[in-house]
């Protein structure tokens, strides 16, 4: 009964609130680049066992399109989106055939919006050949808009190596030995060969589900990054959620290393 009525007092709280949050941030000062490591899918669905979605994939994934509208109203030019990582195919091949599923009805409900450029991040050879595929074939549709990064297969260390692979491959192809290649190496040659190349980095990132760590996530692109880790389990990630967020990057100073 009292967990009803505070239930229905929020409802009727949080509206008001997220208009108070929305008039106190300064959307100049938005992150360009926001990265998500959308967790917490399962834990959710254990937590409401009256739910029809075992794994709780479902659920996250119908909570992405809403997301990328609240980032459209708050001026982000680029989402990444963690999906799956390379360690998720440790799980039950059930559960991976399942999320593979998801994930690319997912990616087909976001290109068939029209209202985003969609772009695959990850190791696609390790995918079924009908996913790597439908990703490969993902083409910038608009010249405005949010971009946005679906993270499939990805593992931060996996792209940090591949990265480097293209460069002394590239290197090679051009005639210069590896030794020279390892030589000259720098920096902005491994920025160039990222997954995210010619994207800026992340100036956001935000976990959800209370884990506060980045598990791989973005690795080498957020040595500069400001973090915000979230209680709320990915699928009940709320507006106001995300606009908390924002407030906390909007007041923290920003030193860069220094």
């Amino acid at each position: 009964m009292f967990a009803s009525i505070r239930k229905f007092i929020k409802s009727l709280l949080y509206p008001l609130y997220e208009r108070r949050l929305v008039r106190s941030l300064d959307f100049s000062k938005t992150p360009h680049h926001v990265g998500v490591i959308l967790d917490g899918n399962r834990r959710w669905a254990k937590s409401n066992p009256t739910v029809n979605d075992p794994h709780g994939h479902k659920a996250g994934a119908s909570k992405i399109i809403e997301f990328l509208g609240w980032c459209e109203d708050s001026d982000v030019k680029v989402v990444t989106l963690w999906l799956l990582s390379t360690d998720n195919f440790k799980r039950s091949q059930e559960e991976i055939d399942d999320l593979l599923t998801i994930i690319g009805n997912t990616v087909d409900e976001l290109a068939a919006t029209g209202r985003w450029n969609i772009k695959a991040v990850g190791a696609l050879d390790l995918l079924p050949n009908w996913l790597a595929e439908k990703l490969a074939a993902l083409k910038p549709i608009r010249s405005d808009g949010v971009e946005v990064n679906v993270a499939i297969s990805y593992g931060g260390r996996r792209e940090i190596v591949d990265a480097v692979k293209s460069y002394m491959g590239e290197e090679v192809a051009a005639g210069h030995s590896l030794a020279d290649a390892a030589a000259k190496l720098s920096i902005e040659d491994i920025s160039k060969f990222l997954y995210t190349a010619g994207q800026p980095d992340p100036e956001l990132l935000i976990r959800t589900s209370g884990e506060q760590r980045l598990g791989g996530f973005l690795l080498w692109q957020s040595a500069l990054s400001e973090f915000y880790f979230c209680e709320a389990y990915w699928p009940d990630f709320r507006r106001v959620d995300f606009l908390r967020a924002l407030r906390s990057y909007s007041v923290r100073k920003r030193r860069f290393g220094s």
